[in-house]
Order: structure tokens, then sequence, then C-alpha cells
């Protein structure tokens, strides 16, 4: 069965950005894009009556889908694709179009902003317990954003695309995590810049320069093993190792900028509710600006 790319949309800025993120990664995998708009209230065309109060969200439900399949089929008509509503709260809704998804795409709008279906609570619901990788995408991203600019601070979508960012913790499973990175970097021809935090530990007290040394090499001997059968999987993948010393959210937030995208993993949690993204996930998500793909693992 051919897995779509999912996107949600409320009509958010956010959510429109992340439409046409989604219709570009569709069209690099060759698969099928779907539009899903999420809301309990939607009236039944059968059931309900004909009062402007109650069809009026349904028409708003509407325009939305209309105006978002509209754009795409004129800068993507070669990619087809598929809109819908559906009567659902967006939370449920996008964690059971996931299920059979490639991959979901929703808007995020950030530390500190309110509003829309997709934001705050919701995105960050859909991505504690999606099973599937998710991306976020912030408002104004665009096409050009992912490639690298032609002169200064001239912006092209026609230019080499900018490098795949992955965050690496050599510490614990990584495969699903590095398997998405190393294919999201093959489909746009790009470098992987695989990213890895080391530190002192603290039981060590405050080292010596040579044991600061042996550490450090103790952490790109580890790197290199992870990722030797991805380099033979991807042979064709350029890829930097980047090791820093540091918090890994620090780390990561600076390692982000320049980046077409942004990998990192999220263990699957059992626990039913509340957001356990994790504390890196959920920093880099309100910090980070780019679009940031999150893949779960065990």
């Amino acid at each position: 069965m051919t897995r779509p790319v999912v996107a949600g949309l409320d009509g958010s800025k956010e959510s429109l950005a992340a439409a046409d993120w989604a219709a570009r990664e569709a069209l690099r995998r060759g698969l099928p894009l779907r539009l899903v708009h999420a809301w309990e209230g939607l009236p039944d065309d059968d059931a309900c009556p004909d009062l402007p109060e109650i069809r009026a969200p349904q028409y708003h439900a509407r325009r939305v889908l209309r105006g978002a399949l509209d754009m795409l089929n004129e800068r993507y008509p070669g990619l087809y694709i598929a809109a819908e509503q559906v009567r659902r709260q967006p939370g449920p809704a996008l964690l059971a179009e996931a299920e059979d998804a490639e991959l979901l795409v929703i808007g995020e709008r950030g530390a500190g902003a309110v509003g829309g279906l997709l934001s705050g609570s919701v995105a960050l619901h859909v991505v504690a317990h999606v099973r599937r990788p998710v991306v976020l995408v912030r408002a104004g991203e665009t096409a050009a954003d992912e490639h690298l600019p032609d002169g200064p601070r001239k912006a092209s979508a026609t230019t080499p695309c900018r490098d795949v960012a992955v965050a690496v913790d050599t510490a614990g499973p990584c495969g699903d995590v590095l398997d998405f990175a190393f294919h999201a970097a093959e489909l746009r021809r790009a470098p992987l810049r695989v990213v890895h935090a080391w530190h002192v530990p603290l039981t060590k007290g405050v080292p010596g320069v040579e044991e600061r040394a042996r550490i450090r090499e103790e952490a790109e001997r580890a790197l290199t093993e992870v990722l030797a059968p991805w380099r033979a999987k991807y042979p064709g993948v350029v890829v930097r190792e980047n090791l820093h010393e540091g918090h890994a959210t620090h780390v990561l937030a600076r390692a982000a900028g320049g980046a077409a995208l942004l990998v990192v993993g999220r263990r699957r949690r059992r626990a039913p509710l509340g957001p356990h993204t994790g504390p890196v996930a959920h920093a880099l998500l309100h910090h980070v600006r780019r679009p940031v793909a999150l893949v779960p693992h065990d």
C-alpha cells in the first residue's frame, strides 16, 4: 500500500506553510499528498438545518481546503493531491491519519504563540503520541529556504539544497532516526550533518586536558561505529560529523542554523496522557525556526 504524505490544515499561516512543505516532500518521495481539515464542530450535511450560524464553520472549512488545494495544484501540477474534511477533534484525527501515512506534517507556532487548532497543546499532543515521523513547520517557510542563496542574501529555489542535520545519541537506539535522516539527505542530494553532544560525566569532577581528550576520542569512535552501516546503505550521501561539548539542547539549537531540516529522535512512550516529548525535543520544537522532523523509536 502506498502511504501518502499527510498535512493538517486549519487556515493559519503555519498550516499553509506546512502544506506547501509537505507538497514538496511528497514530490521528492514520489507519493501522493493528503490534506486534512479536522474539527468536531463541522455540521452533518444531511442532518443539519440550513442556518447561517451553523453553516458558517462548514463554509470556512471548505474555503480552507479549497484555497490550499488550488494553491498547491497551481504550484505543483504534477502532484496528486486529495483533500478531506474530518468531523473529529484535530488531535485524534491527525493521529488516526498518521497511522496510514508515510509522514505527517503540521504547522507550529513556537514559544509564546497562541491560537490555531494545530498549535500549542494540540501540536504537542500529536507529537507526543504519533507513531510515524512528524515534521513541524513554521509560518513563512518557503521552497527557497531549503536552498543555498544564489549570491549574498539572494534567495533561490534552484540552487543546491542546504544540508540536513541530525541529532545522534550514541548511548541509545538511533537506527530509525539515522535511516530517516540519510534518506532525507539522499532525496535532496544534500550533505548530512551528524551532530553529537558529548560531555564530561559529573562523577569525574574537573578533568585534566588528557582526560577530556580521551572522553572526546571515545565519543568520536562511538559515533563512527554507529554511522558505519548507514554510510554503507547510503554511499552517495556525504556525511559530516560534528561533535560538540555541551548540553544537547544548546548544541542542537545552534546546529540547526542553516540546515534545510533538523531530524531528532523521540522515544515512544506508553503513557496515554501528557505531552511526553522529552526535554530535548520539547525545547527544540519551541526554539528552532527550521523545520524539525521527529522520528519515534523504541
